[in-house]
């Protein structure tokens, strides 16, 4: 069998010429990942639009960096998804190491000057270099915090950004640059990855083959990070609960519930068993509420799970959850909590299999009385909310004011069936989006008879969507306001999704009340920009920062 060049195998498209032929072909091996190692030809083309690497799929045999192999393989087009890009892949047969001499392979270097920022002239430059050894130099800045997979992404030393950067050093990106991809790196050993915050800064450099996983490209490192660290103090609020004032704290609570769940009874063990009680999460979340949020005088939650959390059965309430956060929040002082939801029908509201998410409300019953005819879902017989979380409304007031204040408390259709910005078809396209603005309408006709009869309304939640998005358009309408407007643009937002810090909680209010100044809106900057160690899974209260509401009652 003849040898084939690396480059050959790669091919000038995104799908190998020789996809499901077993070939011969030779290379230095450059680094491993979870499942495999790359080679890369150490006498490469000069076609920067071809890579001349490839990774091996070898999860048992991984031979050492540096050694040159000659190897028999299938060509594979491995393709995750149904949108997903086609990556080249061989999936070894035989192969031996190699006694001739091979030139060293020298790394490319990644900077701010060499990367394109436009999407299309950026998959093109990065498919060129997929599999191939490359580097970060030193005084990157990391914008995202670590994560339990040893994930990290960066800033590259001089990249342009100053006018998105926050005062923790991290990029509030708005929604035209909202797929911009960072350069970012997985640290194969846990041992060698070291928990960070965001605006941490990179002291040595980085080298390792460029992988495609997950929808992005991402630099495979075999090696020790050293880095600077930067402390971030979590934030309070300044928002303190009035005599006259409603506060109100919107918290994703990120999948939780009581349950320890039983391999036999979920869909996939590796992914839907947890304890949420022993991680500490309930802990962690009764903190937020007392000492970053004030105790406020009502909690607007999402992503409860019911009892017994991702088991498969016919469980839906969620009233041992809900019981449990509230007692652990009086444990360290907090109010006496009630609480109030709506259990969804089995299996009707997406979210984890066997969860049976919903949202919920807690509120201070000393200083706050809860109107019980007024508990609702909105779009219960909608297509658009089909196997979709259901606004929670309800009304409440305070115990000193005869006016109520009317909530919807949202968890919107989720982004994460959007596609890559590298997928071939479509790149960056939301299928999703339409689902979306639908669901707004059905919020907005919510708030249209509410604004007809006069009554202040709070619309809150996870948007799954950006400030200036169709989405928010379609609930706003002429009549609302969206508090986050009145935030400096370095300040809005509360999710950091691959390194950009983008908004997706929001809160809508009657135009009057901010004409009267009667609302007032804080992010608690601090939770989505804290790293955890790398290996440790189930430790974050919550993937989003925590918001206040206080609204002025009459």
């Amino acid at each position: 069998m003849n040898l084939i060049p690396i480059n050959k195998i790669q091919g000038e498209d995104l799908w190998s010429p020789l996809a499901g032929e077993t070939v011969r072909t030779r290379g230095v091996v450059t680094g491993h990942s979870r499942r495999g190692f790359f080679i890369q030809d150490p006498k490469p083309l000069s076609n920067p639009a071809i890579s001349d690497a490839v990774f091996v799929y070898s999860p048992k045999r991984k031979p050492p960096a540096g050694v040159f192999l000659e190897l028999e393989a299938k060509v594979i087009d491995y393709v995750s998804g149904d949108n997903g890009k086609p990556v080249t892949q061989l999936k070894m047969l035989d192969g031996s190491l190699l006694e001739e001499e091979t030139d060293p392979i020298e790394p490319f270097i990644l900077t701010a000057q060499n990367l394109p920022l436009g999407n299309s002239e950026l998959a093109i430059f990065l498919n060129g270099l997929e599999g191939m050894l490359l580097g970060i130099e030193s005084g990157a800045t990391f914008i995202q915090a670590s994560n339990p997979f040893g994930d990290y992404v960066v800033s590259l030393k001089d990249d342009a950004l100053s006018e998105f950067r926050t005062a923790h050093g991290g990029v509030v990106m708005d929604a035209e640059q909202s797929e911009r991809w960072f350069p970012s790196f997985r640290v194969i050993d846990y041992a060698d990855a070291p928990r960070l915050n965001v605006g941490a800064t990179l002291l040595n450099t980085v080298i390792g083959p460029l992988n495609f996983r997950s929808g992005a490209y991402q630099i495979a490192v075999n090696h020790g990070i050293d880095v600077e660290p930067n402390h971030i103090e979590i934030q309070k609020t300044t928002l303190q609960p009035l005599e006259d004032h409603l506060t109100i704290l919107t918290l994703n609570s990120f999948n939780l519930d009581v349950q320890i769940e039983s391999a036999e009874k979920v869909k996939n063990p590796s992914l839907d068993i947890d304890d949420d009680v022993g991680d500490g999460r309930f802990d962690s979340l009764a903190k937020a509420v007392v000492s970053q949020a004030g105790s406020p005088d009502i909690i607007a939650l999402q992503e409860i799970q019911d009892n017994d959390g991702a088991e498969l059965s016919t469980e839906v309430e969620a009233n041992k959850t809900l019981q449990l956060l509230a007692q652990v929040i009086g444990n360290i002082g907090g109010p006496d909590y009630a609480w109030v939801d709506v259990a969804p029908e089995l299996d009707s509201d997406g979210g984890q299999p066997g969860g049976n998410i919903r949202n919920a409300y807690l509120y201070n019953k000393d200083r706050v009385e809860l109107i019980e005819d007024s508990v609702a879902r909105l779009g219960e017989n909608s297509a658009a909310f089909e196997d979709s979380r259901k606004p929670l409304v309800a009304q409440f007031k305070l115990k000193t004011r005869a006016t109520p204040l009317a909530m919807v408390n949202v968890h919107l259709a989720s982004k994460r069936h959007q596609h890559s910005i590298f997928s071939p078809e479509n790149p960056g396209f939301d299928p999703q989006l339409n689902r979306r603005v639908e669901q707004a309408k059905i919020v907005r006709d919510w708030i249209l008879e509410l604004d007809t009869q006069g009554i202040d309304y709070l619309v809150t939640g996870d948007f799954n969507d950006f400030e200036d998005s169709p989405t928010l358009r379609a609930m706003l309408g002429d009549e609302s306001a969206n508090l986050v407007k009145s935030l400096p643009k370095q300040e809005r937002y509360d999710y950091n999704h691959r390194g950009k810090l983008h908004v997706l909680m929001h809160a809508l209010v009657g135009k009057t009340l901010v004409a009267n100044q009667r609302a007032e809106y804080e992010i608690l900057h601090g939770n989505e920009l804290l790293g955890v160690r790398p290996g440790d899974l189930g430790t974050k209260p919550s993937d989003h920062a925590y918001v206040i509401s206080r609204i002025k009652m009459a």
